[in-house]
């Protein structure tokens, strides 16, 4: 299963509202003249704009769109970006939520088709526009669209729709959602998501779905599946870290350490693992992979981009969510493992694909990627990354320009890979807003 799979059960029969020209980018005589950094200008009303070819309004009628969409610039709170960097991301992401204005259901949720809002695309959209100066708690889209979300809320304390599962994912986002508001009157709603999250955690002596005992040495401990202690994963653990790093849970916190030793038995390095339950054995790079499952009565790793000549292959997305949990879970940074993950990110840097995913799957999984790689290299805290040939890379500004260059004239964002539901402009737009957020250091 694939990092996305909370989203597959909302897809079944449904068919995503994007036709051929989706693909098109934003011709460069479309694109926004650089304006003056700072927040509180005004920049052009990009709701007066026609939607883009192929992409169908939701439901949003165009004046209230045009009523609330962002008029406020972002600020930057890293002084990396520079002024010019600066107004491009700050008119590219409100372009990008105006698009997600126009596809907001009536109830106030978001979805992958006009009319039926799914609580994971719900969170997620709420988090880039709480994140935004001109979207309070109060502000209308916000406070429908936790309206909306909230009816997704089960009796356990966890987000989800019962019949689909995908109870981490789910709840995790929503987590995320409920941290980035900040509303005072939710904080009951998140305390208990977390608890929720915190019971989703594989531990000793609980069971795995065939009533087995997980033992103290078992490969599944820390990790966090799907489901109720099913096989866990990387991608599911990078959400659960992620939403408990952003409820303010320490990354000293014991289910935290437990979530750490989990995330690096699945590095793609052997050096100083002796003695532990499970090692990947693959191109020992100091990348990370996909998952560990059960092969008989053995136990082996998993990677999404297949085999390399050496054995399993590290992968871009999946490498950045291990070295951004390690550092949420309070990984030192001179860690060796940490080092270890952040030589593969200067050996492997590229934005133009996930980086060492075969060539023909190379577009797979591209915005999850940013998305991961932002908030990675943030927590990382250095602006310049110098690649194993020396050269120096401003990730914030490099990750600007690439999404700058794939934006469409409609605002949104989509992958012409199909893979991991990418092509919903939806979801990728949702990726991509929440990247420049994270690139403009707010």
């Amino acid at each position: 299963m694939n990092y996305v799979r909370l989203l597959v059960a909302a897809l079944l029969g449904m068919t995503v509202v994007c036709g051929s020209g989706c693909g098109r980018n934003k011709p460069a005589a479309t694109r926004p003249a650089a304006r003056p950094a700072g927040a509180g200008q005004t920049p052009a009303n990009p709701a007066a704009r026609a939607p883009g070819p192929g992409v169908t309004v939701a439901a949003a009628p165009a004046d209230e769109v045009a009523a609330l969409a962002p008029k406020t610039l972002p600020p930057a709170g890293s002084k990396a970006v520079d002024a010019r960097r600066l107004a491009m991301a700050q008119a590219d992401l409100n372009e990008g939520l105006t698009f997600l204005l126009t596809q907001r259901n009536r109830d106030g949720g978001w979805g992958f088709a006009p009319g039926r809002s799914h609580p994971a695309l719900t969170a997620m959209a709420l988090k880039a526009f709480s994140q935004h100066p001109d979207y309070g708690g109060d502000s209308p889209v916000v406070a429908k669209g936790f309206e909306c979300l909230l009816k997704f809320r089960q009796p356990d304390g966890g987000f989800y729709v019962p019949e689909e599962g995908n109870i981490n994912y789910v709840t995790s986002v929503s987590v995320m959602a409920l941290a980035a508001a900040g509303n005072p009157r939710h904080k009951e709603v998140l305390d208990k998501a977390v608890a929720f999250l915190r019971g989703q955690q594989i531990v000793p002596d609980s069971r795995d779905p065939k009533n087995e005992v997980i033992s103290k040495d078992h490969p599944y401990v820390g990790g966090v599946s799907y489901g109720r202690h099913g096989r866990p994963d990387l991608s599911n653990e990078g959400m659960w870290i992620s939403a408990m790093h952003a409820a303010g849970v320490p990354g000293d916190d014991p289910a935290m350490q437990r979530a750490l030793a989990f995330v690096k038995r699945l590095q793609n390095r052997t050096e100083g693992t002796e003695g532990q339950s499970f090692v990947v054995r693959g191109e020992d790079d100091g990348g990370f992979v996909y998952a560990v499952r059960r092969q008989g009565a053995t136990f082996v790793p998993e990677s999404k981009a297949g085999e390399g000549p050496k054995g399993l292959r590290s992968y871009g997305s999946m490498t950045y969510i291990g070295f951004m949990s390690m550092l949420y879970a309070s990984a030192a940074k001179d860690d060796p493992r940490v080092v270890a993950a952040y030589d593969w990110i200067r050996k492997y840097w590229r934005l133009d694909s996930n980086p060492n995913m075969p060539e023909a799957q190379s577009r797979e999984g591209l915005y999850y990627y940013y998305h991961v790689f932002a908030k990675a290299l943030s927590a990382w805290g250095h602006d310049i990354i110098p690649d194993t040939r020396g050269v120096k890379h401003n990730w914030r500004h490099e990750l600007i320009e690439m999404l700058n260059r794939q934006q469409k004239a409609n605002g949104s964002w989509a992958n012409t890979a199909s893979r991991w539901m990418e092509k919903s402009p939806v979801l990728v737009t949702c990726y991509s807003v929440l990247a420049l957020q994270e690139a403009l250091g707010g």
